[in-house]
C-alpha cells in the first residue's frame, strides 16, 4: 500500500500524483493511500481531503461511471474546466484567459444513451459502472431530465421482453417539444403483433417516435425542437446539443458576434441549431455532411416566417472543405466541428479572404490546434468562453471568436 499526494488533475478529471500515478476522484493537494495496480490507484482512501471536496449530490456517484467530478465544489470544477482550455492553448504557445463559463443546471440533460441488461429477476437500465462493464440502475440520477428518468421503467420492461441475457440493449432518448424520441438498438426483432404492443406501451409513456434497430416502428407525431424562430424535426439519432441551456448559451454567443454581417456560412451545421437562429439576422449558407440532417434544417426554414434566406448543402467538409473562392462571399464563418476538429477547413479559411471566424468546439485539444493555425496566419483570438453542458464530467465545450 502506498501513500501519495495529488499534484494536479488530468484531462479526464482524475488526480495525478508523481510517477505518474492516476487516482480517480481525487483533488489537487490531497494525500491518499491505496494499492497501486500498474499506474492506477483504483480505490484510494483519502487521508488529507482538499478544501474543495464536498459530498457528492448523487446517491449513485460512488459506483456510476457517468460523472467524474461530483466530489468537487462547483466553483472548483468551473475553474478547472477553464484551465483545461487555457492549458490546451498554452501548449500551442497561445496565452489566453477564458472570459466566462456557462454551466447547465442539474437534471437538464435532455439527450442520453442508456444501457439495458437482462437479469435473472428482471432488468437493469442505466449507465455502466465506474471502470466496469456492469450496468448500474440510476433512478436518482442528478443529470438526466425528469422526463428521461420517468421513462426508465418502460425501458426496463422492453429490456426484459426484447433483450438478450448475453448482450445489451442501447436506448438513445431525447426530450423534445412534443415528447420523447426513442431509438432502440441491440434488441430482438419485433414481429407485427409485438410491434403494435411496443408502440402502444411507449406512446402511453410519452414517446412520440420509436426507432427499432434502425427502422421506424411507430410515430405518434414528429418530434420537434425549437431553433430560433423555426421548429425542426430532427432525424433519429441526429446530433443535438446536450441541454437546452447549453444550446441557448452557444446561440447567444454566436448571435452577439454577427453584428454587421449580411452573409454567414454555417459549417458542420447539423439540423440548424445555429443556422436557423442566425437567419433572423443574416442570410445563411448551411453545410453538413449528413443529408438527412440538412434536409430537416431546410424543412424547418421553409415552415418558418420572418427569416432571411437559408441555403443548404450536403457536403463532407473533411474531404471537401469550402474553398477560398467559395468562402469570399461570406462576412463570417461559423464552425462547429466534431471532436476531430476542422483542420482541412481551417487551412482553406487561411487561404481565403474571410476576416471573422466564430468557432465552437467540444475538444480543447483540436480546438487549440486549429486556433494555432489561424493565429499563425494573422488571426487574433478575441473572445473565449466555456459552455459546460456536461456538468460533473470532464467534457468541455468552447466558444470563440477569431478575427484577421
Amino acid at each position: 500500500m502506498a501513500e501519495v499526494t495529488i499534484e494536479r488533475l488530468g484531462h479526464r478529471g482524475d488526480g495525478i500524483a508523481a510517477g505518474p500515478i492516476f487516482v480517480p476522484r481525487t483533488l489537487p493537494g490531497e494525500v491518499v493511500k491505496g494499492d497501486i495496480d500498474g499506474q492506477i490507484m483504483p480505490k484510494p482512501a483519502i487521508q488529507t481531503p482538499s478544501d474543495h471536496r464536498i459530498k457528492a449530490p448523487c446517491s449513485h456517484y460512488n459506483s456510476c461511471g457517468g460523472c467524474s467530478l461530483q466530489h468537487a465544489h462547483d466553483d472548483f470544477v468551473s475553474s478547472w474546466k477553464k484551465e483545461v482550455v487555457q492549458s490546451a492553448l498554452a501548449s500551442r504557445g497561445i496565452e489566453r484567459a477564458v472570459d466566462a463559463i456557462h454551466t447547465s443546471p442539474a437534471q437538464s440533460r435532455r439527450r442520453a444513451k442508456l444501457t439495458g441488461k437482462r437479469t435473472k429477476s428482471g432488468a437493469l437500465v442505466g449507465f455502466h459502472g465506474r471502470a466496469s462493464h456492469t450496468v448500474l440502475a440510476v433512478p436518482n440520477c442528478k443529470i438526466l431530465h425528469p422526463d428521461l428518468l420517468s421513462l426508465i421503467p418502460v425501458l426496463e420492461q422492453l429490456t426484459v421482453e426484447y433483450g438478450s441475457r448475453k448482450g445489451e440493449v442501447e436506448f438513445t432518448a431525447t426530450v423534445t417539444n412534443t415528447g420523447i424520441d426513442l431509438d432502440v438498438a441491440g434488441a430482438k426483432p419485433a414481429g407485427p403483433q409485438e410491434q403494435a404492443a411496443v408502440a402502444q406501451l411507449t406512446v402511453r409513456h410519452g414517446v412520440v417516435r420509436l426507432t427499432w434497430n434502425g427502422e421506424l416502428l411507430a410515430m405518434e407525431t414528429p418530434p420537434q425542437l425549437t431553433m430560433g424562430k423555426a421548429v425542426v424535426s430532427p432525424p433519429s439519432g441526429a446530433f443535438l446539443q446536450a441541454t437546452e441551456h447549453g444550446q441557448l448559451a452557444l446561440e447567444a454567443f454566436i448571435i452577439n458576434n454577427l453584428v454587421g454581417a449580411a452573409k454567414v456560412a454555417d459549417l458542420f451545421a447539423g439540423c440548424g441549431t445555429f443556422s436557423l437562429p442566425m437567419a433572423a439576422h443574416a442570410a445563411v449558407h448551411a453545410v453538413e455532411g449528413e443529408a438527412d440532417m440538412i434536409d430537416a434544417l431546410a424543412k424547418g426554414w421553409r415552415m418558418a416566417s420572418g427569416l432571411h434566406s437559408v441555403t443548404t448543402e450536403a457536403r463532407d467538409l473533411f474531404r471537401r472543405p469550402l474553398m477560398p473562392d467559395e468562402l469570399r462571399k461570406f462576412d463570417v464563418v461559423v464552425l462547429d466541428p466534431p471532436r476531430a476538429g476542422a483542420e482541412a477547413q481551417v487551412q482553406e479559411i487561411i487561404e481565403s479572404e474571410v476576416r471573422k471566424v466564430v468557432m465552437i468546439s467540444c475538444s480543447p485539444v483540436t480546438f487549440a490546434r486549429d486556433v494555432e493555425a489561424l493565429t499563425k496566419a494573422g488571426f487574433s483570438l478575441e473572445k473565449l468562453e466555456v459552455v459546460d453542458q456536461f456538468r460533473w464530467s470532464h467534457h468541455v465545450e468552447v466558444s470563440s471568436v477569431l478575427t484577421r
